[in-house]
């Protein structure tokens, strides 16, 4: 995991020797030791390497902390990050061997929890652990995962509108940083975040009533919120209304990310958090479910009733969520549920820290690509497969000889 890195290392601290040396060696050549004697040459070459540093120090970009309000953390190229703090570093090399390294990082989009079939409201209780993890971006490319559950996105949750839910927080005790959970379902400062602030090692529980269905996003609202979510610590939990949602066949559960990583795209080995490519919003990667996708998990009949369950973890991008070979017959345009969805749809925009819910009919086999519209953000991984099993429709598809 860590090989590259130790290259990378190596390299730098060889080529430095290599460096110095032939410095010592230069300098001590008696030509340029009597350049270096001359004040004609020493004065300039003082005044240029002050002056260097002058400028630097002139130009040097401080944490504004005008750019977020006071209670949280400001966030800049030289500001506070949790990317690797200067007071973690150690620690994390330290603990390395304490993270644990997650097979697959990416949550199942099947992993869909049952319709609420009750009339009446209930008490339900939920249990998330924030845990940071290792895992691959895509094969052998690690990346440093906040997560809830070792997924991202953390798991889907499903309660009904009236029921009272205890939702409980732990922070893993091998976790660095402390994290908690603000959910767009919850109606209180927060939306939960002030009531679930977990050290490492700690354990919290708050409860909240679900006023209003729909589908939400929840995410880590510690400070910097924008870091925590760039590391994977997001998910949605959907409220359904009394009557419950139309039956459907299929569903699935699918939200966009974005990755920000130090290194070219496709760079080796274990990959460090890059905070100024979050604030310019340049992410090197865009996933669906976590990572880039590996094989298809998605499978479907032809004439089953499709629901995907859309979210956008942000933190940067809008996405143009469309099916490649499908029309969704209905959308619920922001998740919103009560109002009246759109029909025949092609794409549907899905914010960040927002949500959609798509509906089709699979009426003919082959593979769907799940695809972000901006479609450069395929090269970067924002695109996963449905395949359709079952007989051809030559009369909705076919060749013409």
């Amino acid at each position: 995991m860590l090989t590259y890195f130790y290259i990378e290392i190596a390299a730098a601290i060889l080529g430095a020797l290599a460096l110095l040396i032939f410095i010592i060696h230069f300098l001590r050549v008696p030509e340029i030791k009597a350049i270096f004697k001359r004040k004609s040459f020493t004065v300039p070459l003082a005044i240029f390497i002050i002056m260097f540093f002058v400028g630097m120090f002139a130009n040097r970009t401080y944490p504004p902390h005008f750019a977020l309000p006071p209670w949280m953390q400001t966030h800049a190229p030289h500001g506070p990050t949790a990317a690797l703090p200067i007071d973690k570093i150690l620690d994390f090399f330290q603990d390395t061997s304490q993270f644990k390294v997650v097979d697959d990082i990416g949550a199942d989009p099947n992993a869909v929890p049952p319709p609420i079939n009750r009339s009446e409201p209930a008490v339900v209780d939920i249990e998330l652990v924030a845990r940071e993890v290792i895992g691959e971006i895509a094969d052998d490319i690690q990346f440093n995962y906040w997560t809830y559950n070792e997924q991202v996105p953390g798991p889907m949750l499903r309660a009904r509108v009236g029921d009272t839910i205890n939702l409980t927080l732990k922070n893993h005790e091998s976790s660095l940083h402390v994290h908690n959970i603000d959910l767009h379902a919850v109606t209180g400062p927060g939306g939960g975040a002030t009531l679930s602030k977990v050290a490492p090692g700690e354990s919290k529980t708050f409860q909240w009533k679900a006023l209003n269905p729909g589908l939400y996003v929840y995410h880590c609202a510690t400070a910097n919120i924008s870091t925590h979510n760039a590391h994977g610590q997001y998910g949605m939990i959907l409220i359904e209304p009394e009557e419950g949602l139309p039956e459907v066949d299929k569903e699935f559960y699918v939200m966009q990310g974005e990755l920000y990583t130090r290194g070219k795209l496709g760079k080796k080995g274990l990959v460090p958090f890059d905070s100024e490519s979050l604030l310019d919003g340049i992410p090197n990667y865009v996933t669906f479910n976590g990572k880039v996708e590996s094989e298809s998990r998605m499978k479907v009949e032809v004439g089953d009733k499709v629901r995907i369950y859309v979210g956008n973890g942000g933190t940067n991008l809008i996405s143009s969520f469309h099916v490649i070979g499908e029309i969704f017959d209905d959308v619920y345009p922001e998740a919103a549920i009560g109002s009246a969805t759109h029909k025949n749809v092609q794409t549907t925009a899905v914010l960040p820290g927002g949500a959609s819910i798509v509906e089709f009919t699979a009426e003919v086999p082959g593979n769907l690509i799940l695809v972000d519209h901006a479609l450069a953000r395929m090269n970067k991984g924002a695109w996963a497969v449905m395949e359709v099993a079952g007989e051809d429709r030559p009369d909705i598809y076919r060749p013409v000889e």
